[in-house]
């Protein structure tokens, strides 16, 4: 499946706020927590749409997306 570089950026973007929570804890770990939440919806809403103009299965392009990613940089 070919994954358009848009979805690769946004789900980066994501892991990169996800990745800011570790070590932090009260009210900081909450706000990022909100912020990495907020990525992660931009990221979903992106797949849904592609998923659905590209006419392909929603969790198939998740899931090459996140492991892309995860898997590849």
């Amino acid at each position: 499946m070919e994954i358009p570089e848009p979805l690769l950026d946004l789900e980066r973007a994501a892991e990169a706020e996800r990745a800011k929570l570790a070590g932090l804890d009260g009210e900081e770990h909450a706000a990022q927590q909100r912020t990495w939440r907020e990525a992660a919806a931009v990221f979903q809403q992106a797949v849904t749409a592609h998923a659905a103009a590209a006419g392909v299965d929603r969790h198939t392009l998740e899931q090459a997306v996140k492991h892309a990613v995860r898997h590849n940089g």
